[in-house]
Order: C-alpha cells, then structure tokens, then sequence
C-alpha cells in the first residue's frame, strides 16, 4: 500500500465492527482459496514438496538397492511403483524452479498480520 492510498483511507468513513467482522470473513475464505491466492501473486511457498523429492528419491534409492541385493520381486515392484511418482514429483519440482517470478514492487511491502 503507497503513501496515496493510506491518506484515502484517512479519508473514508469507517467500518462498523459488524462490517469489519464481514470484511474479515470474507478476506479468510479468500485467502483459503489457493487458485484464487496464487493468482492474485499472493501464494505463499510451500516447502513440503522439496522434502517429498527429497524423501521419495531415498525411499527409491534404497529399495532398488535393496532389491537388486536379495533379488526379492516385493521389493523391485515397490521400486518400480515407487520410481513414476518420485520422477513426477521432480518434474514438479523442476517447473516449479523454472517459473519467473514476479518482481517486487518498489517500496514498503505491507504484509497481512491475519
């Protein structure tokens, strides 16, 4: 929010606390929206799919390993169940990574305390 904005604020009449609890409201359900967030360039980044790489690309490295070890058919089905998802998640990953990024806007950057 720039300077102008916050002198109109100034200038506007104020919410009653039923209307700033309506206004609360519906600023929750939005923010709740994901799609709506992400296209409003307010989506948070998550770390959990870094980490889920991260563990399946283990988790595959050592079955297949073990696998191979004592030639047992459970373990290479789990590996090859286990492979597709673990490279589908990386290429997640990888588009993730090669998205551009919005710039930031120049100037103070006001953050939602709610």
């Amino acid at each position: 929010m720039d300077e102008w904005e916050r002198r109109e604020m100034h200038d506007e009449v104020r919410l009653s606390a039923r209307e700033r609890l309506a206004l609360l409201q519906i600023e929750a359900n939005l923010r709740q929206d994901r799609r709506f967030a992400h296209r409003m360039g307010d989506a948070r980044p998550r770390g959990w799919l870094p980490a889920a790489v991260l563990l399946l690309g283990v988790a595959s490295v050592f079955v297949a390993v073990m696998g191979i070890r004592t030639s047992d058919p459970t373990l290479l089905w789990c590996f090859a169940l286990l492979w597709p998802l673990t490279l589908l998640q990386a290429f997640r990953l990888l588009c993730r990574a090669a998205r551009p990024r919005p710039r930031p806007s120049p100037g103070p950057r006001v953050t939602p305390w709610l």
